[in-house]
């Protein structure tokens, strides 16, 4: 029926008036019949023989016509806007016949495009909702094709003009580096640490070769792609199949122009006649790919990732319907991508990751899809994107691809694993790759008869696109009767010249040739497609760029994405405002109310050095967040939505209302608590600088982040900084007292040109008052000799101060104590910080517009170096296979099955049933149910399904009886063998979730013997364990890669792991997989699949999720459980023999499903779960709920545990875990400890940040001596010590976080204890920190000169003691932030609070004479750095006697007629000290120690106390194990 006008998106998804359905239809059979029909038909070419255009079905095939509309799957789907000359001759056909079938073509694809609208059936009813999401449906179907082709019209006629980008590719070769049996190694320690000092070296090398490249030697390469040719024009689709490992993924990219990662592209790749370099440059955004993996980010809605990638490619005025606005535009496309792909109730949710709740992952999987198709790119690749998604809407999306490729005459390659035959169908063409090899391309619907012609068996009930796959598969392939490899091409080399001297091959180079010469000389499509990109760009941009969007408005729509991904991530904003506040008032209450006198002067540097300090160091944060969204900035700007170097703007611009404030507040407190000058100009330029110092080093760690390949590189880099920012600002190392040759450090430091201008800022603005300590002699402890204010015979301490005068200028104190003058805060300081800020932004954009760092690519495999028994192993796997593959025998597998099943009995084993199984999470809105009365059971020795639409419930019916989940409310009974759940139902049960986590550093066989040896019970010998972990790497054919590390795999051999994981567990009782088969190629899914069935035959009980089974692979099941959306039950029963069961079922009902469609897809279209109506005008949960195969299913649960109850309780093992605690820890730890082993990276970066900081520091101390200003610096060296933790922390946290992920995944399955966790990953450490402990002991005690007081060399001993436990503390201290954490970005916002809090009251930085009492009274004495300070600076300072140099001492006149010790040393006697001149009548010098006592022991420190310090100090650490322990058994933020 006709819609009303709305806004409607053109060809790409420009907007238009839609006309009435009737005009449509006839636009759309004028464009359909004028693209299809032979010209001699239209009358074009009276010349012109009969050509069968690319789709066409022969004659003498069956047409599928006669399918039902919901499952039509028509000749129409594949049609292509091409004209005749472009396909294979065939015999000429009769007009009228060609007609007809045309006729015939279209009409089945307006009945399955438009059926809704012409006969009135449901979708969604006007208020249903999507019980999941809670947002109502569309009340109507959307029509795409009417959709697309009204705007197509419209588009014409305003003159806007088509983008048709055919491609070419000749000899197309794909090389990476290595020999052909070359393997790429793990890492070592020593490697990272040659690399280390090499790499300056190896930089320049590389340098010297770019100059002179005649130096370079040829690099050992391999092609992953052979010589592949071919050509796909405007308006066809090409499907891309192949096995893993075949080349498919290669070849999307390089088609799609993503080179990077390869060492050699070769060949010729032409897109409208223009070649691939100046399609990267200026049309970049025209040719995309959709990788595999779904990469977002997490905390945006669907609706809000839609939104930006419109907003930075919405078409400038000359590319829209005039009148159209942008807001219009973009609100209707992205309306129109959420309809089309039926996830319109998703727009208001999360996208989610594996770790944040958000849409389902078949709905996720379509949000990467929709974001895609937002590009409008002319060249679509699409790597597996039909991964995750159920079998209906697989279909529904391949339909849409095929409708728009027609429509807007698109060119689209497409791999799949597991096409159904419905799905092949709508393709034009078909590539079929063998190890990089072009082993077939042409028609789909030749392909078939072409490897039959070539020898392999006919194998008429596999679908073809698994047929072709099997046919280049070694263990799959089968040979017709009388044919062997002998005398049919076979291996890839032999496939691909067969193919090349075919008349398929002869034909495709026939076609590149004409093509390419059409495209030389009719220029009529690139012209069109430059003039149509020229006007899609936006005014102002260049006509050279190839973004749509300028730049500023690129950075504008990123500006507003970032907001939105901090504002709408609350529990980090309010985590740091409230620790940023928190901590102004520590620093504010420890310098509170600084007073006006000699005793603030020292201290007010202290709160101005500690504030600015506390600020700049909040930045580090920003150094691992520019890591966690490289992947996503890498696809973003693949698909050319704005240039790399927008993101650091946007990031500034984002975060600016929240630093502003944030640093506003902490300002304000800090400032006024503590007593700083009381004036808005004082505070508002100590504001200023405070905030223009964040901003510095905000871009100058960002920059870090972003010009370093992994955070370890830049963890080191900045920790090179680190030390010296704080050392060389001159408040700890005053200027004079810097080294001559580190003394430009302070220069380019800004950090000290911050703190300068706040000192200049306070000081200049008050004077200060001498008295109390800073006056000598003095009186005090019953001296009362000496005048009360400073007199004539009594000197003041500070600096600036005059004789005789008690009152001091500020800037005289800052000129003669650090050399600052207030002149300098406004003509050098402010443009040297502006300065700073710019070129740290400039840096920031040039690293990611020129050396962007988009982390590891995963493209090759990384193993680890084989054992004499991984390598005895490995030999038999091959063996073994090279066995199979020669003896393999037809009928085996089934003769096997049924042996087994005679001899089996597993009478004994227990079932499982759930009845009135309901779930409800709460949501804003309140609680929504998802599951809503699901019944069912599954047997000891049966396969059962579940299956469903995307978004239906079945992961989260799946988690529910695998009792996954811990929010919501789950009501209903969950029974075994009639009786409530025991105590080892985990470990009885495995789970193969979706999301592939793993311990990325472990290998496959590694991850398969961890699961079988502590999931296994302990009385299962080792040696059974690993053999039967042998039959697990064999079933899922990861022979090859036994001994890759797992961040190594690809996507498909993950998934394989993640199955094999649990699998080695052997459960006794129910094993769950949730879409095992996903992501994996359909003999893979078949074989698993066919394992399944050998594991049920021999009793053990299954079930599991599964999308997209072929006919055979879903025979191969017992059961179905059958769910609709709202997670209502539509059907749970028995498949049947060719699912002869429900089949009738469904007929009986008015769906019947034709014997030439599989029966998976069509129940999943008859209930509605795609875009397509369903069938019958009754809900099909009503049907069910009316059957007699309901109550039948729940007399049968009955029955179940009738028979359950009747049999005594099974005396099982009700240990929580399969093996003892000890054995536990012994393995985790082990695990751990190799882990470690092969970070090197990791490793080496604690040794050097521990290394750097002490080595440095020492050549700032070389040698110190016995001076008042040495005994200062031995102080400040041992200080660092107390920095150490702070600094390690920062390391530690993000990967304890990984690794707690990893323990939440494997802690649902009770593998091991959350004990064990948190002490393995302590055990892990400690090695390594006795290591980092002995290396920093070394470079402080001997460079600076340690061990010269009482102690001796006895002393340094237990100094080296000390830092063990502190480095030992630190790292323990981080394991229990980041356990105390639920995400990285909030355990690094603790990190400065905890490290300035400790640093502060441990009696250093404030004096513990003068400290408040509050903190005194009880976290100074809590302190773990106060025990670490008083050990080392007792042992160290203890009998050290001291000797001032001539400007260290306070110099005084005594009264006339009384020499200088006449008049002090009374005063001497008391405070200690000693005077140099004691028989002088003028100048006394006053030395204010004697002996290193004097300086500690008013600081309520004791040498006597130093062994109870250093044990209390290792108290702190296991303090902190056990709460760290505690923590990981109740606190894992994963919500489920």
């Amino acid at each position: 029926m006709p819609r009303s006008p709305s806004i409607r998106v053109l060809h790409e998804f420009r907007v238009i008036s839609v006309q009435g359905a009737r005009s449509l239809l006839s636009n759309w059979t004028h464009l359909y019949f004028r693209n299809r029909l032979p010209k001699h038909i239209l009358g074009t070419s009276p010349n012109c023989t009969g050509i069968k255009p690319p789709g066409f079905f022969p004659m003498d095939r069956v047409p599928r016509q006669s399918v039902p509309p919901p499952m039509a799957d028509t000749p129409a789907d594949t049609a292509t806007l091409n004209s005749a000359d472009d396909a294979i001759q065939k015999s000429p056909r009769h007009a009228d016949d060609v007609v007809l079938r045309a006729e015939a073509e279209f009409d089945a694809l307006s009945r399955q495009l438009t059926k809704h609208s012409e006969t009135g059936g449901r979708s969604l009813r006007k208020g249903d909702s999507d019980p999941e999401k809670g947002d109502d449906q569309e009340e109507y179907t959307f029509d795409l094709k009417e959709y697309l082709t009204s705007s197509n019209d419209a588009n014409q006629k305003a003159g806007i003009k088509h983008k048709n980008v055919g491609v070419i590719w000749d000899d197309l070769q794909v090389e990476v580096p290595g020999g052909a049996s070359n393997k790429i190694y793990v890492g070592t320690l020593g490697g990272a640490t040659l690399n280390f000092f090499l790499g300056p070296f190896l930089w320049l090398w590389g340098i010297v070769l770019t100059v002179f490249p005649m130096l370079r030697k040829p690099m050992v390469t391999k092609p992953i792609l052979n010589k592949s040719s071919g050509t796909l024009k405007p308006g066809e689709m090409c499907l891309v199949l192949g096995c893993p490992g075949a080349g498919c993924t290669t070849f999307l990219k390089t088609i799609a122009n993503q080179r990077e990662g390869y060492a050699n592209v070769s060949g010729e790749v032409l897109y409208a006649g223009i070649n691939a370099e100046e399609m990267q440059r200026y049309y970049k955004g025209e040719v995309a790919y959709n990788q595999e993996d779904d990469i977002h980010i997490a905390t945006l809605t669907v609706g809000q990732t839609l939104k930006f990638a419109l907003s930075t490619k919405t078409p400038g005025p000359n590319g829209r319907i005039p009148g159209i606005t942008r807001k219009q535009f973009d609100q209707e496309v992205e309306d129109t991508l959420l309809r089309m792909l039926n996830i319109s109730h998703t727009k208001n949710t999360l996208v989610g990751d594996e770790f944040v709740r958000g849409v389902s992952g078949g709905e996720r999987k379509r949000v990467s899809i929709a974001e895609m198709m937002a590009t409008r790119a002319r060249v679509q690749c699409w790597d597996n994107s039909t991964r995750g998604l159920d079998a209906s809407t697989a279909l529904d999306f391949v339909r849409s691809l095929r409708v728009m490729t027609d429509v807007l005459g698109q060119t689209t390659f497409v791999t799949l694993y597991q096409a159904s035959e419905s799905i092949y169908d709508l393709f034009d063409k078909v590539l079929v790759m063998d190890k990089g090899h072009q082993v077939f391309y042409g028609p789909v619907t030749e392909a078939r008869a072409y490897f039959e012609n070539l020898g392999y068996n006919p194998l008429p009930r596999q679908t073809t696109a698994d047929y072709l796959t099997g046919c280049t598969d070694d263990n799959e392939r089968q040979f017709a009767p009388g044919r062997s490899a002998d005398n049919v091409p076979s291996s890839p080399e032999a496939l691909g010249a067969a193919f090349g001297y075919s008349a398929f091959g002869q034909a495709n180079q026939d076609d590149i040739k004409r093509y390419k010469q059409k495209m030389s000389d009719e220029k009529h499509d690139q012209e069109a497609f430059r003039a149509a990109v020229a006007a899609d760009k936006k005014k102002g941009v260049s006509r050279s760029s190839p973004y749509t969007l300028g730049y500023s408005g690129q950075v504008w729509a990123l500006t507003k994405r970032q907001f939105q991904t901090r504002w709408q991530d609350r529990f980090q904003v309010y985590t740091s405002f409230f620790l940023n506040i928190a901590l102004a008032f520590v620093i504010g209450s420890a310098y509170y109310n600084q007073p006006l006198t000699s005793a603030g002067a020292f201290t007010r540097g202290g709160v101005l050095f500690a504030a600015l300090l506390t600020t700049c160091l909040d930045a580090f944060g920003e150094m691992p967040m520019q890591m966690l969204g490289r992947p996503i900035l890498k696809k973003q700007t693949d698909y050319s939505l704005y240039r790399p170097s927008a993101i650091a703007l946007a990031n500034l611009f984002a975060d600016l209302p929240f630093s502003a404030l944030r640093i506003l507040l902490f300002d304000i407190v800090v400032y006024f608590l503590s007593g700083l000058h009381n004036s808005a100009g004082g505070f508002f330029t100590f504001h200023l600088f405070s905030y223009l110092a964040y901003l510095v080093m905000q871009s100058f760690f960002r920059f870090f982040g972003l010009i370093c390949f992994s955070f370890d590189s830049a963890f080191r880099l900045a920790v090179f900084f680190i030390p010296n920012f704080v050392e060389y600002t001159g408040y700890i190392l005053p200027v004079d007292s810097m080294p001559r040759w580190l003394f430009w450090i302070y220069y380019i430091n800004p950090v000290s040109y911050a703190w300068q201008s706040c000192m200049e800022n306070e000081f200049m603005r008050i004077s200060l008052t001498c008295d109390g300590t800073s006056v000598i002699p003095r009186n005090g402890f019953g001296i009362t000799k000496y005048p009360d204010t400073l007199g004539l015979n009594q000197a003041c301490t500070l600096f600036g101060a005059e004789s005789g005068n008690s009152l001091i200028s500020g800037t005289n104190y800052i000129k003669l104590g650090y050399g600052l003058d207030p002149k300098d805060l406004w003509r050098r300081n402010l443009p040297v910080l502006i300065g700073f800020f710019i070129v740290f932004q400039l840096a920031q954009i040039l690293a990611l517009e020129f050396y962007p760092q988009y982390g590891f690519n995963a493209s090759i495999n990384i193993f680890a170096h084989e054992t004499e028994e991984t390598r005895r192993l490995n030999e038999a796997q091959q063996a073994k296979k090279e066995k199979v593959q020669t003896e393999k025998a037809a009928g085996k597998e089934e003769k096997e099955r049924e042996s087994i099943k005679e001899k089996v009995d597993f009478s004994h084993r227990r079932a499982f049933t759930w009845e009135k199984l309901n779930y409800h999470v709460p949501t804003p809105d309140g609680q929504r149910r998802l599951l809503h009365d699901v019944n069912g059971f599954v047997k000891p020795g049966t396969l059962t399904a579940l299956m469903g639409a995307s978004g239906a419930g079945k992961t989260t019916c799946l988690d529910v009886l695998a009792q996954r989940k811990n929010i919501g409310v789950v009501t209903g009974d969950v029974l075994v063998d009639g009786r409530p759940l025991p105590a080892d139902f985990a470990r009885g049960t495995a789970y193969a979730e979706q999301m592939d986590v793993h311990e990325l550093t472990a290998t496959v066989r590694e991850a398969l013997r961890f699961s079988a040896y502590l999931r296994q019970p302990q009385h299962v010998s080792q040696e059974e364990k690993d053999a039967y972990v042998e039959e697990v790497i064999e079933l899922l054919e990861l022979q090859n890669l036994s001994e890759a590390l797992v961040f190594s795999l690809n996507v498909e051999a993950r998934k394989r792991l993640t199955i094999g994981v649990e699998l080695a567990s052997k459960p006794e009782l129910l094993l769950f997989l949730d879409e095992p088969t996903s992501g994996l190629d359909a003999q893979s899914a078949w074989n698993l699949v066919r394992f399944l069935r050998k594991l049920a035959d021999q009793g053990q009980a299954i079930l599991c999720t599964i999308h997209q089974p072929s006919s055979l692979l879903f025979e191969s099941f017992d059961r179905l459980l059958l769910l609709e959306r709202g997670g209502e039950t539509v059907y749970f029963g028995k498949i049947g023999q060719d699912s002869s069961v429900i089949r009738e079922y469904f007929a009986k009902h008015g769906a019947h499903c034709p014997p030439n469609v599989n029966p998976a897809e069509y129940m999943l279209e008859a209930i509605g779960a795609g875009v397509t109506p369903m069938v019958g005008d009754r809900d099909w949960k009503d049907v069910w709920l009316d059957s007699p195969e309901y109550k039948a299913a729940l007399a049968e649960i009955e029955a179940i545990k009738a028979e359950g109850l009747s049999r005594p309780p099974t005396a099982g093992d009700n240990a929580t875990y399969a093996t003892s605690f000890l054995y536990q820890v012994r393995l985790v730890s082990q695990r751990n400890m190799l882990a470690l082993w092969r970070m090197p990276d990791y490793i080496f970066t604690r040794f050097f940040v521990v290394t750097f900081i002490s080595l440095f520091i020492s050549l700032s101390l070389l040698q110190l001596g016995n001076s008042l200003r040495d005994l200062q610096f031995r102080v400040f060296a041992m200080f660092w010590v107390v920095v150490l933790p702070a600094i390690v922390m920062t390391q530690i946290e993000p990967l304890f976080l990984h690794n707690r992920r990893i323990f939440v995944r494997e802690a649902s399955s009770r593998i091991y204890s959350p004990y064990v966790f948190a002490i393995g990953q302590v055990l892990g450490e400690i090695p390594y920190s006795i290591i980092c402990g002995l290396l920093y002991w070394v470079l402080m005690v001997y460079p600076i000169g340690f061990g010269q007081g009482s102690a001796g060399v006895n002393g340094t001993g237990f100094q080296l003691l000390i830092v063990i436990f502190m480095v030992l503390f630190g790292v323990t201290l981080g394991q229990l932030v980041a356990a105390l954490s639920p995400s990285v970005q909030v355990a690094v916002l603790l990190n400065p609070f905890l490290g300035l809090v400790l640093a502060t009251f441990c009696g250093v930085t404030i004096p513990y004479p003068t400290m408040m009492k509050f903190w005194r009274s009880w976290l100074y004495e809590l302190n773990p750095y106060t025990r670490t300070l008083a050990a080392m600076v007792s042992t160290e300072l203890n009998g050290l006697v001291i000797r001032c140099k001539a400007d260290e001492f306070a110099i005084f006149n005594p009264p006339s007629g009384q020499t200088c010790g006449q008049w002090a040393n009374e005063f001497v006697g008391i405070f200690g000290g000693y005077i140099d001149n004691l028989n002088d009548t003028i100048a006394c010098r006053y030395c204010q120690f004697k002996v290193g006592n004097e300086f500690y022991e008013p600081l309520n420190i004791l040498y006597s106390h130093r062994w109870r310090d250093a044990f209390i100090l290792f108290s702190f650490f296991v303090f902190n194990l056990i709460v760290t322990i505690i923590a990981s058994r109740y606190l894992r933020y994963a919500k489920r």
